[in-house]
C-alpha cells in the first residue's frame, strides 16, 4: 500500500556539522552511505556521548562538510555486481581516500577534516577549551538507528503549533517524505512495521525519534528557539519523526515510492 513518496534524501558526513541534499544515495544497513563517517570525541563530553555536537557549540551547523570526490560517495563501486548475485551480499564500502573530506568554516576557510588547525576554531568559546580528536568511521555514527524519517507534514503541523515556519532541516533527517494522508503526524502508525522505500530497499520502523537542544537551532544562523522544545516536551512526549532498521539495501532518491509491506 502507497503511504507516500520520498521528498528529499540527504546526509550529515560530520556529526552535527551542516548536511548535504542527494541527488540519490545508497541506504545500507549501517544506514546512508557516508553519513557521519567523522565526528569530534571531546575530553568534556560524558563518556556515553563522547561527541562535541552544536548542543555544546552552536556554530558547529554553520560548518560545511564536502567530499572531495562527491562521485564516488553516493554508493558502493561494487554495488550492481554485489546486487546481481541475488543473495543479500553487503557491498564493500569505499576507501579513505574516495572519501576524503574538507570543511569549510563560516568564516569560509577551507580545512581538510584532518588539518590541526580546524581543531581551535571548532572548540573556540567553548568553556574550559576540551580536548578534541577526530574520529572516522566507515559506518554512521549515529546517535541511534541507522536511518532517521520525517514528514513535511510534521514539519508544517509543528510550525503552526509554534506560530512560524519552521526549516525541516532542522531535523537532520536521512529521509524527509510527503504522506499520502497528509496527516501531521502519521509516520507515528508504523511503528513496528515494514516499508519498502524505491525499488529495492526496506526498512523496519523500531521507534519514535525523541529530540534535543538540535532541533531549536536555526540551521541558517544556528540561533536558538527554546520555545520549539517546550512545545515538543509539552504536547509530543518530545518526539517527531522515526527512526528505522535497513532490512534491505538499495538506492533511494526523490520522489520514490514509499510503501507499507504488513
Amino acid at each position: 500500500m502507497l503511504v507516500g513518496r520520498v521528498e528529499s534524501v540527504w546526509r550529515y558526513p560530520v556529526k552535527s556539522m551542516r548536511g548535504e541534499e542527494l541527488p540519490q544515495a545508497f541506504l545500507g544497513f549501517s544506514g546512508m552511505y557516508g553519513d557521519r563517517t567523522h565526528a569530534f570525541r571531546s575530553s568534556a563530553a560524558p563518556a556515553g556521548f563522547p561527541w562535541l555536537t552544536a548542543r555544546q557549540q552552536q556554530s558547529m551547523l554553520l560548518f560545511r562538510a564536502t567530499y572531495r570526490h562527491p562521485e564516488r560517495t553516493l554508493f558502493p563501486v561494487n554495488l550492481a555486481e554485489a546486487e546481481a548475485l541475488g543473495s543479500g551480499v553487503t557491498p564493500i564500502y569505499a576507501d579513505s581516500f574516495d572519501m576524503a573530506l574538507d570543511v569549510e568554516t563560516p568564516a569560509g576557510q577551507r580545512f581538510a577534516i584532518d588539518d590541526p588547525g580546524l581543531i581551535p576554531i571548532l572548540r573556540e568559546g567553548i568553556d574550559g577549551q576540551p580536548n578534541l580528536t577526530l574520529l572516522r568511521s566507515e559506518r554512521a555514527l549515529t546517535d541511534c538507528r541507522p536511518v532517521s524519517l520525517i514528514s513535511l507534514e510534521t514539519v508544517r503541523g509543528l510550525g503552526t503549533e509554534c506560530g512560524f515556519e519552521l526549516d525541516k532541516r532542522r531535523f537532520r533527517a536521512n529521509v524527509y517524505v510527503h504522506l499520502e494522508s497528509g496527516k501531521a503526524f502519521a509516520k507515528d502508525e508504523f511503528v513496528g512495521r515494514t516499508l519498502q522505500i524505491g525499488r529495492r530497499a526496506v526498512i523496519r520502523v523500531l521507534q519514535r525519534d525523541t529530540r534535543c537542544k538540535m532541533i531549536t537551532l536555526d540551521p541558517e544562523t544556528a540561533q536558538a528557539s527554546p520555545e520549539l522544545m517546550k512545545l515538543l516536551a509539552r504536547d509530543h512526549e518530545s518526539k517527531a519523526g522515526v527512526y528505522g532498521a535497513v532490512l534491505t539495501e538499495g538506492v533511494i532518491q526523490s520522489c520514490d515510492p514509499i510503501s507499507l509491506l504488513d
